[in-house]
């Protein structure tokens, strides 16, 4: 059920228990988990974290610790599952479900004892009445009734036959009819309701918003929710008016604390912490790395040039000149350049930016200053920390510590680990870009009638780091628009895009995504996970659905080409 009141169903609950806590491997995920745990230090509530990535982990880590917890909290995963079904757990154990994918699970929903769910009410749920998807076991009992007297006068010696009741015939056979009408309403019902799967509220907001009713939000709390609702707009969760309208949310809260710390020792404290509102230029990891790079791996400025063609390389260099920079300052560090040059610089590049046809090069985001002389944007944070909990330089199943390494680098004590973070993040950024040109530039994209196609084979550069889902999805929103700048073709533009990557050589796998079609007012709602199951269902075909984001699943190599000519004839 959903929880009406977060601070007296939910924390004065827990306040006093041992609580496991079960933290999908997503940014937003990790900002909710930061904010909780400063909650729980001030508390002192006893709690164990467990990082989950898939379905298999949220089985097993449940399966290791309910003799020892009756409290499990859920971040960002859960929610769209009947949880019940899948653990099969004692009837003590509670769920605290704060997760951003939609739709709920309707089992879910109308659960009273053991599914309590953190999920904002006024978001656009559109939850079928009970109703109409549950029928109360006493009707049930109703319909079977009469078919029981009916047994019963067969089994009946001769002499004692009762007289033919024809009005109990006709009332069970109408009752019959009645409920075939309704068992098809509530398939129909529940195919408009899960049809789709597409984001909540961030989760770093809603647990922020528990720290702000009990008047124990800081600053690094306001930080952290800020970063998990832009990890949402980077990743293309949530629309760009929801992504404003949170903002505006994050906006007044900003002002409240600035306020609140206006005395003159706090903000010239050296170790002091600052955060503002921002009208910043949408041009990734600019403050940490040259801005001439930055243009080239961003990908709306990258898109916007078709940067991998040697057209779009003169049409860049044409774009600097129009604004005077000197290519020298454009391509050292942005620490380094001409101060005369950085002051107004913004509105220098929006200017240009207009007469190239990049009208939205601003966008509203919040920067922080952690002292004297460390600036980042939440942007930056989001890339840095998406990259340590993908890193690939470790051993390949050492999953654990990315996600204790990327948890660390949101505390601003670990600065360096941030900006390990970071250095990761450009590299990252450099592999998606190439990755683009290339797939472009050598027409790996393919129309499949109802949707395009693109497989990375292996061998290709930087292939290891597209087997993660992340990586993968923001390699996938960057190729559909490149793509959809590219082509003349008006068709293709409005098409959704399916990305296959080697996931696993030696087990013969591949990671497969689908992300809905490219257009500034999507609505973000993606029909690929239904898809997905309904194609590998009629096909047969060896698929792991473990991700949370059911877009996102697992297939054997051998099966890739029956399971696209299944997708083919169902999307058709």
């Amino acid at each position: 059920m959903f929880v009406t009141d977060i601070k007296k169903d939910f924390y004065d609950v827990v306040v006093n228990q041992r609580v496991a806590l079960l933290v999908a491997a997503d940014i937003d995920a990790l900002c909710a988990c930061k904010i909780l745990q400063a909650l729980f230090h001030c508390d002192q509530i006893q709690y164990t974290l467990v990082p989950v990535r898939g379905w298999q982990d949220l089985s097993t880590a449940f399966l290791e610790h309910k003799e020892q917890f009756r409290y499990f909290v859920l971040i960002n995963c859960g929610a769209n599952v009947d949880l019940l079904e899948m653990l099969q757990p004692d009837d003590d154990s509670v769920f605290f479900i704060c997760d951003t994918h939609r739709p709920v699970d309707v089992v879910n929903v109308y659960n009273d004892t053991q599914i309590k769910l953190l999920i904002k009410q006024d978001d656009d749920l559109g939850v079928p009445a009970y109703d109409d998807i549950f029928r109360d076991e006493e009707e049930e009992d109703e319909d079977g009734g009469d078919s029981g007297n009916e047994s019963d006068e067969g089994s009946e010696p001769s002499g004692k036959r009762r007289r033919f009741d024809e009005g109990a015939i006709e009332r069970r056979i109408e009752r019959q009819r009645a409920k075939r009408e309704w068992e098809a309403r509530r398939r129909e019902i529940l195919f408009d309701y899960e049809q789709y799967e597409y984001h909540g509220t961030s989760a770093a907001l809603m647990f922020f918003e528990l720290a702000w009713v009990l008047t124990k939000d800081t600053k690094d709390m306001l930080w952290w929710a800020i970063i998990g609702l832009t990890d949402q707009w980077v990743h293309d969760k949530i629309t760009h008016m929801k992504y404003v309208s949170d903002i505006a949310t994050m906006q007044r809260h900003v002002s409240r604390h600035n306020h609140r710390n206006e005395d003159e020792e706090n903000s010239l404290s050296i170790d002091c912490m600052r955060i503002s509102f921002e009208y910043d230029l949408r041009l990734t990891l600019y403050h940490h790395w040259s801005l001439y790079e930055s243009i080239c791996n961003s990908y709306y400025t990258a898109c916007s040039f078709k940067i991998w063609t040697l057209k779009g390389q003169k049409k860049l260099q044409e774009f600097l000149a129009d604004m005077g920079l000197p290519l020298r300052q454009v391509k050292q560090k942005f620490k380094s350049m001409d101060v005369t040059i950085k002051e107004n610089l913004r509105d220098v590049i929006e200017e240009s930016s207009n007469k190239y046809g990049m009208k939205d090069i601003r966008i509203q985001t919040f920067g922080v200053h952690f002292g004297f002389k460390n600036r980042f944007l939440a942007s930056d944070m989001v890339h840095a920390t998406a990259a340590l909990l993908e890193s690939t330089e470790r051993e390949e199943n050492d999953t654990t510590n990315n996600f204790i390494s990327a948890l660390d680098s949101l505390s601003r004590s670990n600065l360096d680990r941030l900006n390990a973070g970071i250095e990761l993040a450009k590299r990252k950024l450099i592999a998606i870009q190439q990755t683009v040109a290339s797939c472009i530039c050598t027409n790996l994209i393919l129309s499949q009638g109802p949707f395009l196609y693109c497989y990375l084979v292996e061998g290709t550069p930087d292939v290891r780091l597209f087997s993660k889902p992340l990586a993968l999805t923001l390699l996938c929103k960057y190729l559909l628009k490149a793509f959809v700048h590219s082509t003349r073709n008006k068709r293709c533009k409005l098409l959704p895009l399916i990305m296959a990557a080697p996931k696993d050589v030696e087990k013969g796998t591949v990671i497969v995504v689908g992300i809905p079609p490219e257009s500034e007012t999507s609505d973000k709602k993606n029909f690929f996970g239904r898809a997905f199951e309904k194609a590998a269902e009629s096909t047969g075909s060896r698929t792991l659905h473990d991700h949370f984001d059911t877009s996102i699943i697992e297939l054997k190599t051998e099966d890739r080409s029956k399971f696209l000519d299944a997708l083919i004839t169902l999307l058709s």
